[in-house]
């Protein structure tokens, strides 16, 4: 048997070309990939002095519970200095991440399979089995939530002023009564960011750059294309965007028509793309709520 030997460079020019083409479920799971990498790198720095001033302000409460006002005026004194050495930065925001997550969940069945889980869970309401209907339907999601949790600049070190003023009256009652409501009015932001247009978006980027080597696997990336968008329509992901779901397969047959005809679909990938990562950033959603910390 002949042993052959390649070069690196004849290794990567058989690497790409049309017989090595990634598969479309290559492409999807590449673009899930890249997501997570770069939600990791938009992760949110937590502030320090913001955590220490809600670490203390928790220990000023455990302080007046066990009747021991001194300790917690100590450390209260320390809560507000913490927020006095931000504050007196120029560029100090309204909001202070105190924790930052990234959560990444993926649903990996079929389109069949969502729209019977979605029967089921109507199914469940009618019946009125609300939680076996919650638990299903939070099974139903193809996303990376990112929530950050901030401390309000704002309002939060006057609030904790005011306790030290009652604290320094002998009012304990009302400066607890403070520093639960200001624990309370942590704002939590969540980013939504939907799996499969994320895959969508990949898979016509894909498409668009082996129509004219590999016309085939092209089309195979263009037809899953199309089903993750409808993927994404039945798991209810929305967006602001004027283009719809319905446009976008309308672009993606018009990509393909012309792939198997003169295959000059440059002009209509372009348009197509441009529609696409419109949409998608559209339908990138975030929510603010408060969250109490206690």
């Amino acid at each position: 048997m002949k042993r052959v030997i390649l070069s690196v460079a004849a290794a990567a020019m058989l690497l790409g070309s049309p017989a090595f083409a990634k598969s479309s479920a290559e492409v999807s799971a590449g673009a899930v990939k890249s997501a997570k990498s770069a939600a990791q790198e938009q992760k949110v720095e937590v502030v320090k002095e913001a955590v220490d001033a809600v670490f203390l302000t928790q220990k000023v409460l455990l302080d007046i519970e066990k009747g021991d006002t001194k300790a917690a005026k100590k450390d209260l004194e320390k809560a507000i200095g913490k927020l006095e050495v931000v504050l007196a930065h120029p560029n100090a925001p309204a909001l202070l991440p105190i924790d930052s997550t990234i959560t990444a969940t993926e649903f990996k069945a079929d389109l069949k399979s969502v729209k019977a889980a979605l029967k089921a869970v109507k199914e469940l309401l009618d019946d009125g089995k609300v939680q076996e209907a919650r638990r299903l339907l939070n099974t139903l999601q193809s996303e990376i939530d990112i929530v950050t949790v901030s401390l309000p600049l704002v309002s939060y070190p006057q609030a904790l002023k005011l306790a030290a003023k009652y604290l320094n009256s002998g009012k304990t009652a009302e400066a607890k009564e403070v520093l639960e409501m200001a624990l309370s009015t942590m704002v939590q932001s969540e980013v939504v960011i939907p799996l499969p247009l994320l895959k969508a978006e990949a898979l016509i980027s894909a498409a668009s750059e082996i129509a004219k080597k590999d016309k085939a696997q092209a089309l195979k990336h263009l037809e899953q294309a199309k089903t993750e968008l409808k993927i994404a329509e039945a798991l209810g992901y929305t967006s602001e965007s004027d283009t719809t779901y319905k446009m976008l397969d309308d672009a993606i047959e018009k990509v393909e028509k012309e792939i198997k005809g003169k295959n000059r679909a440059e002009k209509l990938f372009e348009e197509l793309m441009n529609k696409l990562k419109e949409f998608k950033e559209r339908a990138v959603k975030t929510v603010e709520s408060q969250k109490s910390e206690r």
